[in-house]
């Protein structure tokens, strides 16, 4: 039995753990805060979002911000089934409320579309509202004259609400505004011209529409900077005259090692052939001896022709000067 005492006790107790579990599944306070708001939903309806792992305190506040905005399309059901699919629920009806205030057309379905692809839509539609200037990296080109320009540009841009989903992002951008800038410096006869006028780069590149397929619109292409390089074709006229000399080079080192192999190749067949004179010479005597034992050769004979043999010697020792002795020059001389 229990003791009568402790009853109010246990009641008490009672009355505050049922509270306490109520107001966890039922936040009443925010539904009183929604209805003084004007928003229409009932406690049932909070239970159970508590009961599908919903938080009410994320889907009332942005029911109520739709309401006070005039945006009466946006349902329950529809702010509940984006936060189960893992959208942003505050940031898509703070998009919806920045757009509709300033005339921009984007509907609930687009709105999260482009948060469930991962794009902050909410700062989408700020950046439509107020466009975005992006810095380009230094973009380096060659002039006609063969001097090199580098230049920075200055892109503003603005979100294209229909391009978020699907659309090219800014590196894009940037890539495009970099192949333009290159092209039309490429483009120009000399530096000179490039930078006399610079905002002829920014027109031609704004004529070529870099936008198409981006998420962004392009409203304009400022040159903030142009800075002159080095003389490029200067250097490839030196590099040319380099290799044009290496060439003549190896062909010049190409004809002496020829000229020097058919040298070597005509010592050769001389050395050859002096070998065979003397092989022949030594076989002088052993027929000369053949002929005498056989009798083909008789001793006056031989004394002839060693007789003709010194007159030889002698005519060929007159004709060459360098070949008397001291003191016996040639007559004549």
């Amino acid at each position: 039995m229990i003791n009568p005492a402790y009853l109010p006790f246990i009641l008490a107790g009672g009355v505050i753990i049922f509270l306490v579990i109520f107001f966890h599944y039922v936040p009443f306070f925010l539904w009183l805060s929604a209805k003084v708001s004007g928003v229409k939903i009932s406690l049932i309806q909070l239970f159970l979002m508590r009961i599908r792992n919903v938080p009410p305190y994320v889907i009332v506040p942005a029911m109520i911000e739709a309401h006070k905005a005039g945006l009466s399309n946006i349902t329950r059901d529809d702010l509940e089934a984006h936060y189960m699919a893992g959208g942003h629920v505050e940031k898509v009806v703070h998009a919806l409320v920045s757009a509709s205030k300033a005339n921009i057309e984007l509907s609930f379905k687009m709105a999260t579309s482009i948060d469930l692809a991962g794009r902050d839509v909410f700062e989408a539609v700020q950046m439509s509202v107020n466009p975005k200037v992006i810095d380009t990296p230094p973009v380096t080109a060659v002039a006609k004259d063969g001097i090199q320009l580098i230049a920075k540009a200055r892109v503003t841009v603005r979100a294209n609400i229909r391009q978020l989903v699907g659309g090219a992002g800014e590196d894009t951008v940037l890539a495009r505004v970099g192949e333009g800038i290159v092209s039309s410096i490429g483009s120009s006869e000399n530096h000179k011209s490039v930078l006399e006028n610079p905002d002829s780069i920014s027109k031609l590149v704004l004529r070529k529409g870099l936008d198409a397929g981006t998420a962004f619109e392009i409203l304009s292409i400022d040159i903030a900077d142009i800075d002159i390089g080095r003389n490029i074709g200067a250097s490839l006229q030196i590099d040319q005259a380099n290799a044009d000399k290496n060439i003549a080079q190896a062909k010049a080192e190409e004809r002496r090692a020829m000229a020097v192999a058919l040298e070597q190749e005509m010592k050769a067949k001389a050395e050859e052939a002096r070998a065979n004179v003397i092989q022949a010479e030594a076989e002088v005597p052993k027929a000369m001896a053949e002929a005498f034992r056989s009798g083909n050769l008789g001793i006056m004979d031989y004394y002839r022709m060693k007789n003709i043999q010194a007159d030889t010697d002698m005519r060929s020792s007159i004709a060459r000067p360098d070949s008397h002795p001291a003191g016996h020059e040639p007559i004549g001389k």
